[in-house]
Order: C-alpha cells, then structure tokens, then sequence
C-alpha cells in the first residue's frame, strides 16, 4: 500500500443529489478518476449519495484516498459512506468545514445546492480575510455558475466586493484547467 500521508488533498464541495443533468453526475465521476490518476487524495462532505457518493466511489474503485468529514446529525440522513479510506464523524457542521479546511490542500465546488454555496463562501470568506492562503475554483459543469458569476459581478458593481477578491473564485470549465488552477506548477519547472 502507498503512503498518501503526504500527497496532495483536495476538498470537493458537491451536492447531495445527483442534479437534474447527467452530465453533472459524469463530471463528479471525471474528477474522481482524475484524482486518483494525478494522485490526489479527495476530502468531502462523507455522504454515499449524490454527486458526494459518485465521487467518492470512483475514487475508491480505482485505488485512490477518500477522506469523509460528516456531522453526526447528517449519517442517516445523507448516509454516511462506510467504505472510504477514513471517515471523520464530527459534532456539527462548523466543525465539518473545519475538518475538511484543515485536511485539504485546496477547494473545489462543483454542482450542488445551497450546502455547497455556504461551504464554498465559506472558505472564500476565510481566504478573503487571511485565514487560509488554498486556492479554490469553481468547476462550471454545463454553465450550472454562470448565474452566480453574473451575481458575483453585480455585488461587485454595486460595490460590496472587491475586485481582488473576485479572484478568489476563479470558475473554469475543464478538468485540466481546474487542475493548473489549483495546483501549479512549482516556477521554472
């Protein structure tokens, strides 16, 4: 077995549900399988159903780390995944955003409702302020962020959020740029 201490983890923000598209159930599975392929290990939200549990599995079907952070009151309800390589239960929700903040190298949301918007700006608050310095993307699968990028340009032009901070949230559309988003190459390489 290969040590995954001390690889790469990235945090995916994704819905509960599968959406209405099949295309955002299919990109939740690519991620995966590029996880795994790019030897990044993945942190989410600990759940077997939805886009949570689509991506969890295909991490695990083909060998990679899924780490589960999910609040006790959510185990029934979202039905915790009990196959991954490690899941944390923990109290509450603050302490899920937390978790998964302090076990993951970086931030990803794709597809999902409003759990994944308040997980997302979340972190983007945190960046916002200096708490963390992780980058963070928006996978806009199918333009399911195109109305938020027009709203995040409005808050903007109504003066409620800098330009600079607007940078925090980059939205791409390709797995590939999502990756060169996150996680660079170190200079001169």
């Amino acid at each position: 077995m290969r040590d995954v201490s001390k690889h790469r983890r990235l945090c995916v923000f994704c819905g509960s549900r599968n959406g209405a598209r099949p295309s955002y159930l299919e990109a939740a599975r690519r991620l995966g399988g590029e996880l795994v392929r790019r030897d990044i290990g993945l942190v989410y939200g600990g759940a077997s159903v939805g886009l949570m549990g689509a991506i969890a599995d295909e991490v695990l079907a083909r060998g990679g780390e899924a780490i589960g952070v999910i609040p006790e009151t959510l185990v029934a309800r979202e039905v915790a995944h009990l196959s991954l390589t490690e899941q944390y239960i923990v109290p509450d929700m603050h302490q899920r955003k937390a978790k998964m903040a302090q076990l993951a190298d970086a931030f990803v949301a794709i597809p999902g409702g409003l759990g994944t918007l308040e997980e997302l700006f979340e972190v983007a608050t945190w960046a916002m302020l200096g708490i963390h310095q992780k980058p963070i993307a928006l996978l806009d699968v199918d333009g399911y962020y195109e109305g938020l990028s027009r709203f995040l340009g409005h808050a903007r032009d109504e003066g409620f959020v800098d330009e600079r901070h607007l940078g925090l949230l980059p939205i791409v559309r390709d797995v590939d740029t999502l990756f060169s988003t996150l996680f660079p190459p170190p200079l001169g390489a």
